[in-house]
């Protein structure tokens, strides 16, 4: 059995773990971290200490109104993306822990396309001889 790394869990909810295929669980987040339990296999577990946590990258659609997705980029390990059944309420919960300013938006798909004709034909500086 895996050992929590909290002793004060704030909120405990339904989630998905997009790491390589999608694993389906619970997200716990604590006084001490972020944690994802898979549902099916005990070995599959994703334990993120606060002072880890670099950014908190969100994706936001609809102006808000609706998250489908959002991530946690860590100091060390990588980037771990997850879905939850109330979004909004696992970021404020989050936000306790995390500084605000650390907490992102993700680009649009226009943003994207946007950034990518900007440098498309954007005039290069001549070199010099």
């Amino acid at each position: 059995m895996v050992q929590s790394i909290n002793t004060k869990v704030d909120m405990k909810i339904d989630a998905t773990a997009f790491t390589g295929l999608t694993d389906y669980g619970e997200i716990m987040i604590g006084d001490n971290g972020f944690e994802f339990f898979n549902s099916r296999d005990v070995r599959k577990f994703i334990q993120i200490p606060w002072e880890e946590v670099d950014q908190v990258i969100v994706s936001v659609m609809l102006k808000g109104k609706w998250i489908p997705r959002y991530a946690i980029k860590t100091k060390r390990n990588g980037t771990f993306t997850f879905a939850s059944k109330k979004p909004k309420d696992v970021l404020r919960a989050i936000r306790v822990y995390v500084d605000p300013a650390n907490m992102v938006t993700s680009l649009s798909f226009f943003d994207v396309l946007k950034n990518a004709f900007r440098s498309m034909f954007k005039k290069k500086p001549k070199k010099k001889k």
